[in-house]
């Protein structure tokens, strides 16, 4: 899609998980951080960078003795890759919130009168999205979902 082609309410819906977080905007479905990960590794393997990172390790750059570290997580950031968006299967194998909004006959959790105190939307707040989900479902039942894929959906918020 064009950067400022608008979406259709389908192809708008088929974006936005039913938590109001917007899987086009997600690093690991869109695959920018997952494939920069995954370059950065093969760029250190063919330099044998973990042989250079232990010289300086043991010297004055106490920070390369972390290095194991930082290529382990730079594979965890390559396996994070998600194609699939939350309504084709992607994200969290069982997700409670996806359970619970197709068993009510819901597009999202914006069309729950309860998402605010709901107990399933909790642990998405105190996990890696913060306030987000909130803000998102408040933002979609003002709006609709075509202008919220329009807007600025937020990934992160305290």
């Amino acid at each position: 899609m064009a950067p400022n082609a608008k979406p259709s309410s389908a192809a708008a819906l088929q974006r936005v998980a039913y938590c109001g977080l917007d899987c086009g905007g997600c690093p690991f479905h869109a695959g920018v951080v997952p494939d920069l990960a995954r370059d950065l590794r093969a760029a250190l393997r063919a330099s044998r960078y973990g042989h250079i990172a232990a010289a300086l390790g043991a010297g004055p750059f106490k920070a390369f003795a972390k290095y194991d570290d930082c290529y382990e997580v730079l594979g965890a950031m390559v396996k994070m890759r998600c194609r699939r968006g939350c309504r084709d299967g992607g994200g969290p194998p069982v997700c409670r919130i996806r359970e619970c909004c197709r068993k009510r006959g819901f597009d999202g959790c914006w069309e729950c009168a309860t998402f605010e105190s709901c107990p399933r939307l909790e642990k998405q707040l105190a996990g890696v999205h913060g306030s987000a989900c909130v803000a998102n479902l408040k933002a979609i039942r003002r709006g609709g979902v075509k202008a919220f894929v329009a807007g600025k959906p937020a990934w992160y918020r305290k």
